[in-house]
């Protein structure tokens, strides 16, 4: 077991790196929904930590079981991304745009929508299982623990913040929400491909 200090420090930074998305996605939630009670706010980022842990051991156990499988995943991720991330920010843009002058706070996240967020997030997360293929059971548990723990306290700052900047805009935040998404899409695919 190799549990040295540069382990943990290495999980933490690939935590921030792969939780990037998931923080986006949070601030554009809490532009969307600036009235989101804080119980809501950490199930949000608990779900997106809990994605955020599961990507990368799914990644390792193909990796360790089925590396072929993995291969053709890794040309599919971004597609998956970009169709989930735009349908989602599409929805949350005409939302906007219809009801731009009234302002109301109500509930916009569903589960639905949230789950589909936390794949989109999340699964490019899956290459992971390359990085850390070579740890034992427990230390690539250990790796995903700390990238979903660094993953859930981003998200929950994100909403945070969202929800301020959001009751500042009033009704034009799901419009920026919706955008955001939109372009967090078009990130993890035009960098997927560079």
């Amino acid at each position: 077991m190799n549990l040295s200090f540069a382990f943990f420090i290495n999980s933490i930074l690939l935590g921030v790196g792969l939780a990037m998305d998931a923080f986006s996605v949070s601030l554009a939630n809490g532009l969307s929904e600036p009235c989101m009670k804080k119980k809501k706010s950490l199930g949000v980022a608990g779900v997106f930590a809990a994605f955020q842990f599961l990507m990368p051991m799914i990644g390792w156990l193909i990796v360790a079981t089925a590396q072929h499988i993995f291969g053709f995943l890794e040309n599919v991720i971004p597609w998956i991304a970009l169709a989930l991330l735009l349908i989602i920010g599409g929805k949350m843009l005409r939302e906007g745009i219809e009801h731009k002058d009234e302002y109301v706070c109500r509930p916009y996240l569903t589960i639905g929508a949230l789950l589909v967020q936390g794949v989109a997030t999340s699964i490019d997360a899956l290459s992971v299982g390359f990085t850390i293929a070579s740890y034992n059971v427990f230390e690539s548990l250990l790796a995903c623990g700390i990238i979903g723990a660094v993953t859930f306290l981003l998200c929950f700052c994100g909403i945070l913040i969202g929800k301020k900047v959001g009751t500042a805009l009033a009704g034009k935040a799901s419009v920026f929400g919706g955008i955001i998404l939109i372009l967090i899409g078009l990130e993890i695919f035009i960098t997927s491909w560079l």
